[in-house]
């Protein structure tokens, strides 16, 4: 037996006992986040296109009694935003928009125009527009269980004043995103969610996905929860306001959709090399003033983590949703070529911690190379 066949029997064998040694210790941490009669959710991990972990648990719905797989249909919560953001970038690139025009083009309507007259379609992307959220959500829950982008970003328009100067730091903010999914409709002249549908999820082969679009979809898709003392009770349209309000939270997927989401993106299925990777690296405006560094893209989460057997630091590209019960986490690590994905129709544990602990297991076993 030459030794170029040993090699490849040995390598074949190594990587062979680290996906099991792997797939047991995964295992062992979410068998005991989650309960077969309780709400729970889907998780997969996934390498150079070939699933290395897929795993579902408890039920979508607990009056019918349906048990989650992988082609349950979550409400996938902030992640939503990154399908607006590619829609911004698609428009773009066919040159019917750019990001560097001003908020006012397509929001000329603002109280006081001279307090938004430098905020651009990048500072909304990028969570650094500075545009304070002073919408009345929790006095005025029972409007917001209705409001639709529209009305969710209207109250904006009446700012006295900015958080702060334009791009000069980092504020998370939901009505920017309903903002950036009118302006989509403002220049396609449709419906914005029928863009993202036509435009991402079909050449992205993503057939499960669906947003919301007025009602939340009412078939078809998981239910979420919240526990108070020993019992579950539905947490999603009709407990919790601003479902309706789709382009900061109304994309709904499955576990196999955002696989097939992640694929599109790296291969630039519906958006080419330069935009997808603008997308994905920190934007750093020339007036950022904070004394923490920037760490956004357009939508994505940008931050680097260690190599432990090269030393070196590698990109993690990642997003979370939260929605009524609903969480979510999207992870990617585009120079292992690993996605790391989870989505869950109530609210997890120390999620934060479980998505660092499959992180650095995937890291103690080299990436699995």
């Amino acid at each position: 037996m030459t030794k170029r066949i040993l090699l490849i029997l040995y390598l074949t064998i190594f990587s062979f006992v680290g996906h099991a040694q792997l797939n047991n210790e995964l295992d062992q941490l979410f068998d005991l986040l989650f309960e077969s009669d309780q709400p729970g959710g889907s998780i997969a991990i996934v390498k150079k296109d070939q699933v290395l972990y897929s795993k579902s648990y408890g039920l979508s719905d607990i009056e019918s009694g349906v048990a989650i797989d992988e082609n349950t249909v979550f409400n996938t919560g902030s992640i939503s935003k990154t399908f607006v953001a590619y829609g911004i970038l698609i428009l773009e690139e066919e040159g019917r928009l750019s990001v560097e025009d001003p908020l006012l083009k397509y929001f000329p309507d603002f109280a006081n125009n001279e307090v938004v007259e430098e905020v651009k379609i990048k500072h909304l992307l990028s969570h650094s527009s500075g545009l304070p959220d002073i919408r009345n959500v929790s006095s005025n829950s029972i409007f917001y269980l209705d409001a639709d982008d529209a009305q969710n970003f209207e109250p904006l328009k009446k700012a006295k004043k900015l958080n702060f100067e334009v791009g000069s730091r980092f504020q998370y903010s939901n009505p920017a995103f309903n903002a950036l999914a009118l302006v989509i409709e403002k220049v396609t002249n449709m419906k914005w969610q029928d863009f993202i549908k036509e435009r991402i999820f079909e050449p992205s082969g993503m057939s499960q996905s669906t947003i919301t679009d007025g009602a939340h979809p009412r078939r078809d898709v998981a239910h979420a929860y919240r526990k108070s003392g020993n019992k579950y009770s539905e947490y999603d349209y009709g407990e919790y306001p601003t479902f309706t309000a789709a382009g900061n939270g109304g994309v709904w997927c499955s576990i196999n959709d955002l696989i097939k989401y992640e694929s599109a993106i790296k291969n630039y299925a519906f958006l080419s090399a330069n935009q997808i990777d603008k997308s994905r690296s920190i934007y750093k405006p020339e007036t950022w003033k904070d004394t923490s560094p920037p760490y956004l893209g357009f939508s994505w989460f940008i931050s680097s983590i260690s190599d432990v057997t090269s030393q070196t630091k590698l990109k993690q590209i990642s997003h979370t949703g939260s929605q009524g019960g609903f969480r979510s986490f999207y992870i990617s690590i585009p120079e292992k070529d690993i996605l790391y994905v989870g989505l869950f129709n109530r609210p997890v544990s120390n999620m934060n911690n479980m998505m660092d602990k499959v992180i650095d297991l995937l890291n103690d076993n080299n990436w699995l190379d």
